[in-house]
């Protein structure tokens, strides 16, 4: 009978792996979705809501991943699953409340997600076999376990100074060219950064994550300069065009903080 029962005892614990390698790390649904929506830096909502089948569809891909990614799939891997949960999960919190329409007197635009109660802290979605909310993934999931602050150029808040949604998945095996492609991509938007003489006008982004940048980063540039500002110019050093990097590395450059538009990014508008 010894041979029969480590049969069974391999099978059962042979199953976990099998669930976690079935599921499709080249992200094909939500590259469906992704495909019918995304116009340049903006999304048009109105075609996301007519396709709910296709974000329904994503949506139970990540509903269905196993429960011990961190145990099974490699940093890549989870780098990316988290990335893509993050974007696809505002786009389904969005697509629920469109057209989002506003009372007259609210200090954010009519139009903005930040329109939706609760949108980061409150409502749940499920990946993992966790509920989570937006806020968890980003805070306590993407920044805490990966320090890897390329994620801010790569996770989208629907709004319309937020780097862009990207037009295909996030995947492991070309994640780094990703991430780095999205930095370049973004501050070589003038939503990003704007360059005037030696003035460096970069998105809130970096003011209000600038210390996620600082093991990264800040050893690039020296000086005496505070070392979040040092983090912010080797980042442009790193990402931003040719211009801007070589301000970048001036010891008489400037920073300065863009004013984040909070209104949605919406081909429509």
């Amino acid at each position: 009978m010894r041979a029969p029962l480590l049969i069974l005892v391999t099978s059962l614990l042979a199953a976990p792996l099998a669930a976690s390698d079935a599921f499709d790390h080249s992200y094909q649904s939500y590259q469906t979705l992704l495909s019918a929506i995304v116009r340049g830096p903006l999304v048009d909502y109105a075609v996301l809501v007519s396709r709910r089948h296709d974000l329904v569809r994503a949506a139970d891909d990540f509903a269905a991943s196993p429960a011990d990614v961190e145990r099974r799939w490699t940093r890549p891997e989870r780098i990316a699953f988290w990335i893509n949960a993050y974007n696809l999960f505002t786009l389904q919190a969005v697509a629920d409340r469109y057209p989002i329409r506003a009372g007259w007197f609210t200090r954010f635009p009519r139009d903005s997600i930040r329109q939706i109660d609760g949108v980061w802290t409150d409502r749940r979605f499920t990946a993992a076999s966790r509920q989570l909310s937006l806020d968890d993934i980003e805070h306590r999931i993407l920044r805490p376990e990966f320090h890897d602050a390329r994620v801010h150029f790569a996770i989208n808040c629907a709004s319309v100074s937020c780097p862009p949604l990207r037009e295909e998945p996030y995947v492991a095996t070309r994640l780094d060219a990703q991430l780095d492609d999205a930095a370049r991509r973004y501050l070589a938007s003038p939503l990003g950064l704007r360059t005037t003489g030696l003035t460096l006008s970069v998105s809130s982004i970096l003011k209000w994550y600038g210390d996620d940048f600082i093991s990264g980063f800040a050893g690039a540039i020296a000086g005496k300069r505070p070392v979040t500002e040092r983090a912010i110019l080797a980042v442009i050093a790193a990402y931003g065009p040719p211009a801007a990097q070589q301000v970048a590395r001036s010891p008489a450059a400037r920073v300065r903080f863009l004013t984040y538009d909070w209104s949605l990014n919406d081909s429509a508008r």
